[in-house]
């Protein structure tokens, strides 16, 4: 006979089982007089959804001396994206989303703290690369705690109980300046499932000393030192140029909907931030082409192909004057067998993207191997990607080696 009893065995079984962000759900059974009980434990239940939730929001220091970190989140922002692209679980890969914080610029609103939500917890890449490239620095006091605490409060969180949901923050001056207790700010976080990795630029010692390891301590986040201003080495390789080729026909496969601004503006956008990519390195433009060929980029709600997949009665839903101008003049079973056609078309071209850049991951190794000006430090992309790795595998996730 199963029953709940309420005793100092009990309590010192919940005690022991305490829960973290990566807690799963426990049953402890203990036997009393031969009669088992079941105590429930509050933590993860198993998934069972087909895409799981990643959210992360980045927190940028855009004071006087970060130009070298803000040219680096350029540079390697799709870098990061392709780790989420690698990481699967039951089958797919997570539904990402990501945030973007400045913090500590003098053009900012002193009552507020120096901070600027920059872009919402979004699924648009491209809306984020847009943001990236629109920052500047400027002198100013940088508030860790109060810039985190507000990306608690601000973001809407997935509350499903298997997402990822990480902070990342970097910045240059202690972790304890401003009226916001960091150590407020990441016990918050955690016990809102939110990991916080903070990413001192600079040594290690003063990073340390400056209480950005306690801060990610505190949130079973990693702690990392970055050398801000390390230019990013580019390698060119023999896959690039038909890579870049491919992402000209993938970018005709896009039927973008909605009224006429919102189709004008999400059609220019995708190509102005291959633009800015290519302004950044041809290694960065072939990163956005190959990041762009995974699921982790997605357009639902605003490309038909995408949003096609998810509701197949979209076609029916959607404004007349909202379609596509290619589709105003077909028939609703056209239309059909077109966006169909299309998400054909953009199937192939990322089968062979993906196949390139599997060659490409390969030949990047062997050539990294030959640099001998390689000095060890690490960029902001390089401490995200191996927290990222490292902690999407502690959340339940599976990671390919290579390629989306």
């Amino acid at each position: 006979m199963r029953q709940k009893i309420v005793s100092s065995v009990t309590m010192l079984a919940l005690l022991a089982a305490s829960t973290s962000a990566w807690t799963k759900t426990t049953e402890v059974v203990i036997t009393v007089k031969k009669s088992p009980v079941k105590v429930e434990l509050p933590g993860k239940a198993p998934f069972t959804g087909q895409r799981a939730s990643v959210d992360v929001a980045i927190l940028l220091d855009t004071s006087n001396s970060m130009d070298g970190l803000i040219n680096q989140a350029k540079s390697q922002l799709w870098t990061i994206v392709q780790q989420f692209a690698k990481a699967h679980k039951n089958g797919q890969t997570p539904r990402l989303r990501v945030a973007l914080f400045e913090y500590g610029n003098t053009r900012l609103p002193a009552a507020e703290g120096y901070l600027r939500q920059v872009v919402p917890l979004a699924d648009d890449l491209d809306d984020l690369s847009q943001a990236l490239f629109a920052l500047s620095t400027s002198g100013g006091d940088e508030y860790c705690g109060q810039v985190i605490g507000e990306a608690i409060t601000r973001l809407d969180w997935s509350q499903e109980p298997n997402s990822y949901k990480a902070i990342f923050i970097a910045g240059n001056e202690p972790f304890t300046q401003g009226p916001v207790d960091f150590r407020d700010a990441c016990r918050r976080a955690i016990e809102s499932g939110i990991v916080v990795n903070t990413i001192h630029c600079g040594n290690r010692a003063i990073g340390a000393q400056g209480q950005w390891q306690q801060g990610a301590l505190l949130a079973e986040g990693e702690f990392f030192n970055i050398d801000q201003d390390r230019v990013v080495v580019h390698i060119k390789c023999p896959q690039d140029e038909l890579i870049l080729r491919l992402n000209t026909e993938l970018n005709k496969t896009y039927l973008w909907y909605g009224d006429a601004d919102k189709r004008r503006a999400y059609r220019t956008n995708q190509l102005v931030q291959d633009g800015n990519a290519a302004s950044a390195g041809e290694s960065v433009a072939v990163g956005r082409a190959v990041a762009k060929s995974s699921p982790v980029y997605g357009n639902s709600l605003r490309c038909l192909v995408d949003t096609f997949l998810e509701d197949d009665q979209i076609l029916t839903k959607v404004k007349e004057e909202e379609l596509p101008d290619v589709l105003k003049e077909m028939t609703p079973k056209k239309r059909a067998s077109y966006v169909n056609e299309m998400a054909a078309e953009r199937s192939q071209v990322q089968k062979k993207i993906t196949a390139l850049a599997a060659a490409r991951e390969a030949y990047l190794t062997r050539e990294r191997k030959h640099l001998t000006d390689d000095d060890g430090q690490a960029t902001l992309g390089d401490a995200v990607v191996a927290a990222i790795a490292k902690q999407l595998a502690k959340s339940g996730f599976e990671t390919t080696s290579a390629g989306p």
